[in-house]
Formats: structure tokens, C-alpha cells, sequence
């Protein structure tokens, strides 16, 4: 296997960990703050945050979600899937940049 299939490998591993292994929320709410969409007010404020402007997450921002009833287990879960979410589709992006790219060259 090339370092490049291995490193594919891992990030499919990573990703499907944070999105299926055993958690204190559910998959669906993992699932959605993965997209970084479809979350209730005020957990929706906050994983906008985390997804677009992460250095603009306030302790406002966790305050206002856990008095909607979410727990710090939860809010780690979740701030997680949301920034591997977006990591995930930089990296595809990046992937799918480079094979344009490459085919391209090939011309």
C-alpha cells in the first residue's frame, strides 16, 4: 500500500469513528454537525462557528447550548464531527483539485 492509500485509509477511519462509534449523542446529531447543518438554535450558532469562523467561538457560544440542555460530553461530541466535517471536505476538495490537475498534465 502507498503512503497515499494509507493516509486515505486513515481519514475513512477517522471519519467513520467520529461518526459511528458509541457516544453520548446520537448518530444523526453527528451526522449533522458533520454537514454543519440542521442542528437546533442555539447548537446551530455554535457549530456555524466552529465550521466557518472557528477563532470567533465564544464562551457565550457553549453557555447558550448548554442551557438548551447539552451536556460538555455532548458539545466535545459534536464541536468534533463539526471540524472533521469541514476538514473532511477541504481534504476531498484538495483531493479532487489535484486529480483535475493531474489529468490535465496528461493532456
Amino acid at each position: 500500500m502507498t503512503d497515499e492509500d494509507e493516509k486515505r485509509v486513515a481519514h475513512r477511519a477517522l471519519v467513520d469513528s467520529v461518526r459511528n462509534s458509541a457516544g453520548s449523542t446520537s448518530r444523526e446529531q453527528r451526522a449533522r454537525a458533520f454537514a454543519g447543518a440542521g442542528l437546533p438554535p442555539p447548537l446551530d450558532a455554535l457549530i456555524g462557528k466552529v465550521v466557518t469562523r472557528a477563532d470567533q467561538v465564544t464562551d457565550a457560544d457553549f453557555d447558550a447550548a448548554k442551557a438548551a440542555g447539552f451536556n460538555e460530553d455532548e458539545l466535545f461530541e459534536l464541536v468534533v464531527c463539526a471540524a472533521v466535517g469541514r476538514s473532511a471536505r477541504l481534504y476531498e476538495a484538495g483531493l479532487a483539485a489535484l486529480a483535475a490537475a493531474d489529468s490535465g498534465a496528461a493532456e
